[in-house]
């Protein structure tokens, strides 16, 4: 990482979940002046409370549907670098409350937007959405950043409308500053995620209890990739288009196309670098439409920034296998995920030489 944070006033909104949890410990360790506004942890346990976030950082919580009070935390904060991360992020949780999921990432990203408009201090903002805003026909081609966006499922679909909300606001509001980028970015795993269905907190509850990993979709391709990977994205894409507005837009964040593989091939690393007699099994349980494929072209952010992958697909699941051993046998949590942070950053530093 550069020093371009250090002394920075960053405003993270989200930055109780899992992704925030991340960006909060990366933003501390590079010497940001950091803001957190967001719900309560999500989980239980919460990667949040295993760092100990809140010593290190002013942690405010606030419902970014409030935008009275997300308003008072940006006028009191005047952030420089503003990050977006609050969301409701789960789909089949979006069939369940879909007014709220809508509530939250549609309006939670004016009130967001409409905030940095009102206090005039952001020079840099980047709205986290997802790889599911395409209007996905599931085809063997990773969408491109002029692609349709018309998401299927109302946490999709949400994120598509979070999209266009900040292409508006870029367009009518932002043409004198500040730089305003969306990022898309694929599925994440990585150490600390308790979340209810996803794939790998999934295996770690299942393999702790002694009990089969259960698959619902074990075909289904997604571009999976470790945490850290958008996260040091995200970073790049606030500093360059902070010091070069042109650069700012829509940028897709996802692995190479050879490492989008299916929910199976996930579960089947899994099982090889936890051993303790892990194991897996397919069981549907009649849940709602989840798409079979969804790949990324991230041609854009490799030609215009320089970003690339620095852990495949194999790499991701042994750094987040050996993440929750360390978790799973009482040992230190931070040690092990400031390790991996620099262990990354190392890799990632060489690659922009």
């Amino acid at each position: 990482m550069t020093d371009f944070f250090k002394g920075k006033r960053v405003l993270l909104t989200g930055h109780s979940g899992f992704k925030g949890s991340w960006m909060s410990r990366l933003l501390i360790l590079a010497g940001a002046d950091l803001t957190g506004y967001s719900l309560t942890p999500p989980s239980d346990p919460a990667l949040f409370h295993l760092l100990g976030l809140d010593r290190d950082m002013n942690s405010v919580t606030g419902d970014v549907r409030d935008y009275d009070g997300l308003l008072r935390v940006m006028r009191d904060v005047k952030p420089e670098i503003v990050f977006h991360l609050a969301a409701q992020p789960i789909v089949r949780e979006s069939y369940r409350s879909p007014r709220e999921t809508f509530d939250t990432n549609v309006m939670g990203t004016v009130n967001l937007l409409e905030a940095v408009r009102q206090t005039d201090s952001a020079v840099s903002v980047v709205n986290v959405t997802t790889d599911k805003v395409y209007l996905n026909r599931e085809v063997m081609r990773g969408y491109r950043e002029d692609d349709p966006l018309d998401g299927y499922d109302p946490y999709s679909n949400s994120k598509s409308c979070s999209d266009l909300v900040t292409h508006s606001y870029r367009n009518s509001f932002f043409s004198e500053g500040p730089a305003v980028s969306t990022a898309r970015a694929g599925n994440v795993i990585g150490g600390g995620d308790f979340a209810a269905d996803r794939i790998l907190p999934d295996c770690v509850r299942a393999a702790v209890r002694g009990e089969p990993v259960v698959l619902r979709n074990p075909n289904s391709v997604r571009p999976y990739q470790h945490v850290l990977e958008p996260l040091f994205a995200y970073l790049l894409i606030a500093e360059r288009q902070a010091v070069d507005p042109s650069l700012q837009g829509a940028y897709n964040v996802g692995p190479a196309e050879s490492d989008a593989v299916t929910t199976g091939e996930i579960a089947d690393l899994f099982i090889r670098f936890w051993g303790r007699e892990a194991r897996r099994e397919s069981r549907s349980d009649g849940g709602p439409h989840e798409a079979g494929l969804l790949m990324l072209d991230c041609a854009k952010i490799r030609d215009v920034l320089g970003w690339r992958p620095v852990w495949n697909i194999e790499e991701a699941v042994r750094r987040t296998v050996e993440w929750f051993g360390v978790w799973a046998d009482g040992g230190s949590v931070t040690e092990i995920t400031d390790r991996q942070i620099k262990e990354y950053g190392d890799l990632y530093a060489k690659l922009e030489e």
